[in-house]
């Protein structure tokens, strides 16, 4: 009697487990409910769990969530291991929900090498405040989810996940886009360029104390690119003002495009720029 209380107690516990852990648990967790490595054995045997990775088990059944999946990763890299790129942008509803590699990435260097079906990546710095909680999943948070994004994954890929962070208010910071740009504006402007055949610009480009949006270098030539929603305000303004007569203090020729520009005489705009381009490499 007292053999198959105990055999309850310990079933009860490591179900209680697998159930905050979306069915999976780890041999550490096996052993705190009570279960040797004999026990563990028999359990497999018996088909009570099922190896997912070395050191991590389904419970009850090998069929797991993706969300399972997930955990699952997450465990088996061990202390510190955290769920990132693509499978954290998952998880965060960034990106589409799909099975794939997990990937994982693990700032320690616990010796712990890759496993199949895991994409390890051991990034130089990963701090705490880069980390979260999410369904019981430990992950990167969304800013440190996208710049991995951004320097891992297609450019189309990182846009929408950008996207729909910023659809879902979360908080990004202030995030370029893949091609440089930060703003619909800006992208919108980079792409209208390209359209019309403009020589190309660097985007973002620091000038001093200054991050100015588009730049021509070698001509000296400077765009901003500006809607009323963003820059109507009297700081703004007043930031724009000084912006500018720091830019042609030191002999930057500044130019201002708003969105309507764009919109409603797009050929007048990029035939008005080529003449002001041409007339700087003139000089």
């Amino acid at each position: 009697m007292a053999e198959l209380l105990d055999r309850q107690r310990v079933q009860a516990a490591v179900a209680a487990v697998a159930a905050a852990q979306h069915g999976v648990v780890t041999t550490a967790q096996l052993h705190d409910c009570g279960l040797t490595r004999g026990g563990i054995h028999s359990w497999i045997a018996a088909g009570r769990i099922h190896r997912v990775h070395r050191g991590v088990y389904a419970v009850g059944h090998p069929g797991l969530s993706i969300e399972g999946e997930w955990m699952a990763a997450v465990l088996a890299c061990g202390e510190g291991a955290v769920l990132s790129h693509r499978s954290a942008a998952m998880l965060l509803r960034l990106l589409e929900p799909g099975r794939a590699a997990v990937h994982v990435s693990l700032a320690n260097s616990n010796g712990r090498s890759q496993r199949r079906g895991i994409v390890l990546h051991r990034p130089s710095t990963l701090l705490p405040s880069q980390t979260t909680s999410h369904l019981n999943i430990q992950l990167t948070k969304p800013a440190r989810t996208l710049a991995d994004l951004r320097r891992g994954s297609p450019r189309g890929e990182y846009r929408r996940a950008l996207r729909q962070a910023e659809f879902l208010g979360l908080p990004i910071g202030d995030l370029p886009e893949a091609d440089g740009t930060r703003s619909g504006l800006e992208t919108n402007f980079l792409a209208f360029c390209r359209r019309h055949r403009l020589p190309e610009a660097e985007v973002n480009a620091q000038l001093g104390w200054f991050t100015v949006d588009f730049l021509w270098r070698a001509e000296r030539v400077v765009v901003e690119t500006d809607s009323y929603r963003t820059h109507g305000g009297r700081v703004a303004f007043e930031e724009d003002r000084d912006r500018d007569l720091y830019l042609k203090a030191n002999g930057y020729l500044v130019v201002r495009v708003t969105d309507t520009q764009l919109e409603s005489d797009p050929a007048r705009v990029a035939a008005s720029l080529r003449a002001i381009l041409g007339r700087a490499v003139a000089a």
